[in-house]
C-alpha cells in the first residue's frame, strides 16, 4: 500500500509536509482533516491520542505521530536525495540542525497564540497577555531563525529540502496572528517566497484550501478520515 498522511486544516503546520511528499515524488495517499472538527472527535485518539497532526501511515501499516518522526521516514527513503543529503554530509547535520529548531522553538512560539485564540470560555485578560507574550517569543524566534539563514536560494542549499517544508507550514502563522510584517526579516522574507512559489507548495496550499489541482502525480489520491481510522487505528 502506500504511505497515507494525515494533514490539518485550517494552517496546519502538516501542509508542509505535503509538499515534501511531492518533491520526493514516490507514491502517497492524503488524509484531510479538520482540526477543529473532525481531530476533536473521540474516535481520532485511536490515531493519536495527543489529538495532533499530522499524523502518517507507514506502508506496512503502522502509525506513526510527530513531524520530526515522519521526516526522518522520508529522509530514509530519500535515495535520490532529492529532499535530504548523505547522511554523514556537512548539509545533513546543518539540515537536522534546522529542522531541529523549526519544530521546537520557531513553532513552540506560536503557542500562546494559539491558546489565546482558541480559548473556551473566553477569558479576555488572560487572552491579552497570552497574545503579548506570544507576540515577544514569535519575534525573537523570528530574530534568530534570520541570523542563520546563509546566502543560498532555501535554507541549506539551492534547492528545497525536508527543512524548507517544515517551514513553511508554519511560518505563514506569522501573517495569521498578525504578529509582524514578514519585511522585518528580509532573508527569511525572500526564502518563503521562494518556497511558496514552489508547484509542490502551491499544490500543498490548494488540496489545504479544499481545491483539487493536479500534482506531479505522486499522490495517489484521498482516504477518508473514518476509512483511515477503521483500518489502522489501535
Amino acid at each position: 500500500m502506500e504511505p497515507i498522511l494525515l494533514y490539518g486544516f485550517p494552517s496546519g503546520s502538516s501542509m508542509g509536509l505535503v509538499a515534501a511528499l511531492e518533491w520526493l515524488g514516490k507514491p502517497y495517499r492524503l488524509c484531510r482533516v479538520d482540526m477543529f472538527g473532525e481531530m476533536r472527535d473521540p474516535s481520532y485518539r485511536r490515531i493519536n491520542p495527543r489529538v495532533e497532526t499530522p499524523a502518517f501511515i507507514t506502508e506496512k501499516g503502522e502509525v506513526l505521530t510527530e513531524t520530526m518522526a515522519i521526516a526522518a521516514w522520508l529522509e530514509a527513503r530519500d535515495t535520490e536525495r532529492r529532499i535530504s543529503f548523505d547522511p554523514l554530509s556537512r548539509e545533513a547535520a546543518r539540515m537536522h540542525q534546522m529542522i531541529a529548531f523549526i519544530n521546537t522553538g520557531f513553532t513552540g512560539s506560536f503557542s500562546p497564540l494559539w491558546a489565546a485564540m482558541e480559548m473556551e470560555p473566553p477569558n479576555p485578560a488572560m487572552q491579552s497577555a497570552l497574545r503579548n507574550w506570544g507576540r515577544e517569543g514569535v519575534i525573537e524566534r523570528h530574530d534568530r531563525l534570520e541570523e542563520m539563514i546563509g546566502d543560498s536560494r532555501f535554507l541549506i542549499t539551492d534547492r528545497p529540502t525536508l527543512a524548507d517544508g517544515l517551514l513553511i507550514g508554519v511560518a505563514r502563522w506569522l501573517d495569521f496572528h498578525e504578529v509582524a510584517n514578514k519585511s522585518r526579516w528580509p532573508k527569511l522574507a525572500a526564502v518563503r517566497e521562494r518556497i511558496e512559489a514552489e508547484p509542490a507548495v502551491i499544490y500543498a496550499t490548494a488540496l489545504e484550501n479544499g481545491e483539487i489541482q493536479p500534482g506531479s502525480g505522486a499522490c495517489f489520491g484521498h482516504v477518508e478520515l473514518v476509512e483511515v481510522i477503521r483500518q489502522f487505528g489501535s
